[in-house]
Formats: C-alpha cells, sequence, structure tokens
C-alpha cells in the first residue's frame, strides 16, 4: 500500500477514534453528570415518562406504586401514607426530590441501566420500565412501632434487626411525614422548616446520649479484653472520684463490693466508670470501631441520610483516641457521646450474634418487570467485634436485667429477653426532660430480632418505664 493512502487511512481511522470518543463521553463517560446537571431538562422529561418500579414489604403489602397521568407521565403514590415515609423516602420526579430508598435505588426503580441498553430499547420500541423491590421491613411491626412511640410522646425512634442476618424488621421515626402530600416545592418548603423536622430520620440521623444503654457496650470491652469477667469484684459505692469530679449512683445508692453481672443489672454508674477508666481509652476505641462507631453504618441508605456516632465536639466526630474524652463518663453513656438508633441496634445485633456483626439492609430482592428475581441480597458478615464466649456472657447478663433488674417491663409470655435500660437527663437543669432508651434481643436462647427504642424529652420518664414498654410491643408483633 503506497504512503499516500497510508496516510488517508490512518487520517479516517483516528477521526474515527475522536468521534468515537466524543460521543461515548456524553452518552457513557459522563453520562451521570449530563444526567445531574440542573440545565438539562431531557432527562427529567424521560423520566416523568418512566413507570417507576413497585416497592413492597416483606409481609407483601404494596408500599409504593406508579400511576399513569396526563400525557403519558407517571407520579408515585404511597398506599400506605405516612407508616413507610422514612425507611422508603419519596420520589418527586417532577421536583426531582428523592429521598430514603426511592433515591439510593433510584436505578433499579427507574430502569436507569446501561445507556446502551436504553438506547436499544428505543429502537426496540419498548416503553422504559423500572425494577420493583421488596424490603426486609414488616409492616405491622412498622406500624406498632409508631403507634406506640406517638403514645409515649412527641418524638422518637425505633430500630428492629434481624440479627441472623441484618434485615431491618423496623425502621420508624416520629413525627413522620405523608409523601403523597409532597406534590409541589411550597409543601416540601414547609415541611422542611417545620420546627418538629418531620422529614429527618430520628433513626439514622440523629445522635442522642445513649445513657445507660451504652453499659452493655463497656462490659463487652471489659470481658473480652480479658480485663474482666462477669463475676469480677468491684466497688459500687457511691459517690465516687471520675476525672477529679464526684460521679453518684442512681439515687445515691451505694452497693459495696458487687460484680461485674450485679451492676449491668442495677445499672450502677461508679462501678462502669471504674472500668472505663481502667481499660483505658485506647480500647474502649478500639471497641467502639468494631462494633461500627466513628463511621457511617452501610445501610442501602443515602450517605448524607446516616450518621456515624462517637464523642463529638461542636458536633464534629473526635479522635476516639482523643484525651478530651472523659472514659469514665463515656463508659455510662455520659461525657459528649451522641449515638443513633440504628447504631445502638448494630451492637446488641451483634451481642445477639454470638459475637458478629451483621451489615444491616432494607431491601431483600430486585425484580424485574418480567417477574424475574435479577438480585438478592444474600446476608454479608462486617466482622465479629465480641467473641462467641463474650457474647454468650453478656446474652446471660442481660437476661438477668429483665429478669429481675431495670428491665423488668419488657417481659413476654414464654419467651425469655435480654435487655438494658437508660435515661439520659437533657434539657435544662431542673427541667426534668429526659432521653428514655431501652435495648433489647429476643427469644434470649436463639435471638430473631434485636432491638433499639428511643423517645425524645420525655417528662421525667425512664428507660424500664417509658421505653421499655414500646420494645416489648414490637418484639412481641414480630415474634407473634
Amino acid at each position: 500500500m503506497s504512503p499516500p493512502i497510508l496516510r488517508l487511512f490512518g487520517t479516517i481511522v483516528l477521526l474515527f477514534l475522536v468521534l468515537a470518543a466524543w460521543t461515548s463521553r456524553w452518552a457513557i463517560f459522563e453520562a451521570e453528570d449530563l444526567r445531574a446537571d440542573t440545565l438539562n431538562k431531557r432527562p427529567l422529561f424521560a423520566a416523568l415518562r418512566v413507570e417507576r418500579g413497585a416497592i413492597r414489604t416483606a409481609d407483601g403489602v404494596l408500599a409504593a406504586r406508579s400511576v399513569r397521568g396526563p400525557r403519558g407521565t407517571f407520579r408515585r403514590t404511597y398506599p400506605t401514607g405516612p407508616l413507610l415515609a422514612h425507611p422508603l423516602g419519596y420520589a418527586n420526579v417532577a421536583l426531582q426530590q428523592l429521598s430514603g430508598v426511592e433515591r439510593f435505588r433510584n436505578d433499579e426503580l427507574s430502569g436507569a441501566g446501561d445507556e446502551i441498553d436504553a438506547v436499544v430499547d428505543q429502537l426496540q420500541g419498548k416503553r422504559r420500565e423500572g425494577d420493583a423491590l421488596r424490603t426486609t421491613i414488616d409492616a405491622e411491626a412498622q406500624r406498632v412501632a409508631l403507634e406506640q412511640l406517638a403514645a409515649a410522646g412527641d418524638a422518637g425512634a425505633v430500630v428492629a434487626l434481624d440479627p441472623r442476618t441484618g434485615a431491618v424488621k423496623a425502621m420508624a421515626s416520629l413525627p413522620t411525614y405523608d409523601p403523597n402530600a409532597l406534590g409541589d416545592r411550597a409543601r416540601l418548603r414547609a415541611l422542611n422548616r417545620d420546627p418538629a423536622a418531620p422529614l429527618f430520620n430520628r433513626a439514622t440521623q440523629s445522635g442522642y446520649p445513649p445513657a445507660s444503654t451504652f453499659k452493655v457496650l463497656t462490659a463487652a470491652a471489659a470481658i473480652d479484653s480479658g480485663e474482666f469477667t462477669p463475676d469480677s469484684p468491684i466497688d459500687g459505692d457511691s459517690p465516687k472520684v471520675i476525672s477529679g469530679v464526684p460521679l453518684q449512683n442512681d439515687g445515691g445508692t451505694s452497693y459495696g463490693t458487687i460484680t461485674l453481672s450485679t451492676a449491668l443489672t442495677f445499672s450502677v454508674n461508679t462501678v462502669f466508670a471504674q472500668v472505663g477508666e481502667q481499660l483505658g481509652i485506647e480500647t474502649m476505641a478500639r471497641y467502639m470501631e468494631r462494633f461500627g462507631f466513628y463511621e457511617r453504618p452501610p445501610l442501602d441508605y443515602p450517605p448524607d441520610q446516616l450518621v456515624a456516632s462517637g464523642e463529638r465536639l461542636n458536633g464534629r466526630l473526635m479522635d476516639p483516641t482523643s484525651r478530651r474524652i472523659d472514659v469514665g463518663r463515656m463508659a455510662i453513656g455520659q461525657d459528649k457521646l451522641a449515638v443513633t438508633p440504628l447504631q445502638m441496634a448494630m451492637v446488641v445485633a451483634a451481642i445477639a450474634n454470638d459475637g458478629t456483626l451483621m451489615e444491616p439492609h432494607l431491601v431483600s430482592e430486585v425484580i424485574d418487570p418480567d417477574g424475574r428475581t435479577v438480585e438478592r441480597v444474600e446476608p454479608r458478615e462486617l466482622g465479629a467485634p465480641i467473641s462467641p464466649t463474650t457474647a454468650r456472657a453478656l446474652n446471660e447478663m442481660m437476661r438477668t436485667v429483665v429478669e429481675e433488674g431495670t428491665g423488668t417491663a419488657v417481659r413476654l409470655p414464654g419467651i425469655q429477653v435480654a435487655g438494658k435500660t437508660g435515661t439520659a437527663e437533657v434539657g435544662a437543669l431542673g427541667s426534668g426532660l429526659t432521653q428514655p432508651w431501652f435495648v433489647a434481643f429476643a427469644p434470649a436462647d436463639d435471638p430473631r430480632v434485636a432491638i433499639a427504642v428511643t423517645v425524645e424529652r420525655s417528662q421525667g420518664g425512664f428507660g424500664g418505664t417509658v421505653a421499655a414498654p414500646i420494645a416489648r410491643a414490637v418484639l412481641e408483633s414480630l415474634l407473634d
């Protein structure tokens, strides 16, 4: 072949490659940026014509669907109204507003798929249709959780997990909202400005002082590190000087020398504060990180709707080994500790599951328009924060809390429950406002549900009297 022809051939090939690269830039490599560009309305118009996939609960309740509107467009409706608003979120395509599972699984629900597949479908005259989702949520347990929270106060949260798989069985946040009402920007703005913050998912975004429920993690670190056993004798007198400041037990009660197990049963502050000081900040930080603290939980949920638990200063996570942390008070759930209900549910789920922490998840299956399961979410281990031996020791200790300690209100007929109460003082000094907590799992001998419950700003309420009955009702619903 002559040199001029070779040069011409090379030029044609080069121009072809440039053309392919340029078109691929928008069709493939920068397609996501183009779709996200607010000036580009084409994806919006296309999305309005897509029938998003339906969402159902684990027990088959239809929770979200798309209905046909004018000129071949679709709008999203939520048959269960406020019931599943926080876990599922909402999808208002016209406003380009999505949250929760609707946002995290938007590609599947909207049938986005591969750009090349979309072009092929268009050429074949196929209408774009999204995949359906089946969630792990139990609709009845979710209903019970919201009703119980509403009866106890104005705000709070419940998270229930299957400790064996990480499946989220209930995720309730109060106050809730009706996603069907988010039809225009004015309504959305009004909800965003509402001081009660109904759009805020308290189960995953609120950092609360965990109070004495955190003693479960302190006990886990104490036993698993080999520094203590359930029978280790510790002085439970009150007050005790912790970090140079006297600390008292509830009611100022002095217990004398008691075991670590007894200290958990009766939630003895001075014992666990001493345990925290003896373990030290490095050991406490190591076990907190093993349970998932200081990182956003790996939930199939938008990252900006998840908050990491840990010690916070001025709203920011601290270095977990910072010397500014009062490790003794942190060990009893005080100091600057802020946790989400999801994180505390993960802690007790790991204990319930013989020390193995499973990745929490909200979606169990993705089903294509032809009814075929294209994705099945399998249980995934995150790690083993503690040994099976430690987990079994804590199981026994937490059973005793329910049998004869501060958690008797959660007892279930014929089912043994393991749990721990907590009550944090919040608000101005002397206001009497508290943050009641309860964490538990059941049945204790073969755990199928792990749960965390908290109620915001209760007037003088305690974990054992306000939060424990909520946990009892939800456990009863899931174990029935």
